[in-house]
């Protein structure tokens, strides 16, 4: 028999791009799947599916208690129309005031920890607000999925969650969708960031590497792929595109050609990933990834062996290892980069995660 599954998400580009395939499934198997997320010109993608989407709008950037206390509200509200059989949810206020909502209406909700962003980086009160919110919420909600053990172990030490966790392998990958494809061979080397243009994305380190290696090495190539969400950053990124130093192209809806025009991604991240989807999916097409050693990455990248860590925040140590890269033969490239497509085909296939959740459609 169908079970009534509801969704709370904070973006539409985030539940198309890594959970699509989930909702499919649950759509073929009979379910009725209910989405509540804010209002987007592309949620049609998902009613035209079959879903029924909820428009509840979600402030994605800081905390404010009147708005915040609003959305708890509108999730009440949703899970006592709906009566869904089971809740998942995706990202911080999702998360917590869907888990306040439903400890509160007794539904069953799974979390899913995508990552901290820089949340508990730094030792302040925004950080110790977030610890209190999530004691109250995920410490009684039914069941948490953690991406990577970094997170895991945070939680449990700063007493966040009880015994109801499990582990997933990030969001997954969609191996069929991300196939392998052959390297470029037209003399220059590329390197690609992908990912919002900020300070905690390792930009800076990334920019630093770009001058010293372009200098160095004329035949490579820097792409930056991703919103400028820092504008004191504007001004550095035209100068150094202007310089020929990088090549701005913004955000890309179809970043999986530009993996292909590249040898290596780049992510010099300082932490708060879940297991990242763009080191998932170059890996997946055959592709080295560079990544600072913070958690989520280290479960992706074996260092040396699918690919190179370095020290986050360290663009001397990223200068490093880009040199080790670009001293590897085409052949020793290639070996890399499908070694780290057999690590995700083992490891992350997406059919993982979706088994998981099928499960605890099951169990309901």
């Amino acid at each position: 028999m169908g079970k009534r599954v509801l969704i709370l998400s904070n973006h539409f580009i985030t539940l198309y791009n890594f959970r699509k395939e989930l909702i499919k499934k649950l759509i073929e198997d009979g379910h009725e799947v209910f989405i509540s997320m804010p209002r987007a010109d592309e949620n049609s993608f998902f009613i035209n599916m079959g879903c029924r989407v909820i428009d509840t709008p979600v402030d994605r950037r800081g905390i404010n208690p009147i708005s915040d206390f609003g959305l708890i509200l509108k999730y009440i509200k949703i899970m006592k129309e709906l009566k869904p059989d089971i809740i998942f949810s995706y990202t911080i206020k999702p998360n917590i005031y869907g888990c306040i909502a439903s400890n509160l209406t007794n539904y069953r909700q799974v979390s899913n920890i995508t990552g901290t962003g820089g949340t508990f980086l730094e030792k302040n009160v925004i950080s110790e607000i977030v610890k209190v919110l999530y004691k109250m919420s995920l410490k009684k909600s039914y069941k948490i999925f953690f991406q990577n053990t970094g997170d895991k172990e945070y939680f449990i030490e700063n007493k966040m969650v009880k015994s109801n966790y499990a582990m997933l392998p990030g969001s997954g990958v969609n191996l069929k969708q991300y196939a392998v494809s052959d390297l470029p061979t037209n003399g220059h080397i590329n390197f690609i960031f992908i990912g919002r243009v900020m300070k905690l994305k390792g930009i800076d380190q990334y920019l630093e590497a770009a001058r010293f290696i372009k200098n160095k090495y004329p035949n490579t190539n820097f792409y930056i792929a991703g919103f400028i969400e820092e504008n004191s950053y504007q001004k550095i990124i035209d100068d150094y595109h202007k310089k020929g130093f990088i090549d701005y192209i913004g955000f890309q809806k179809d970043i999986k050609s530009w993996i292909e025009k590249c040898h290596c991604t780049i992510l010099p991240s300082h932490g708060g990933e879940g297991v990242p989807n763009v080191l998932l999916e170059t890996a997946a097409m055959g592709r080295v990834c560079i990544a600072s050693s913070i958690n989520g990455s280290k479960d992706v990248v074996e260092d040396k062996l699918t690919g190179y860590l370095f020290e986050a925040g360290n663009a001397c140590s990223l200068v490093k290892v880009v040199e080790s890269f670009l001293s590897l033969s085409d052949g020793l490239k290639k070996e890399m980069g499908l070694a780290g497509r057999n690590k995700v085909e083992k490891q992350f296939d997406r059919n993982i995660v979706i088994e998981q959740y099928l499960k605890e459609v099951n169990k309901v």
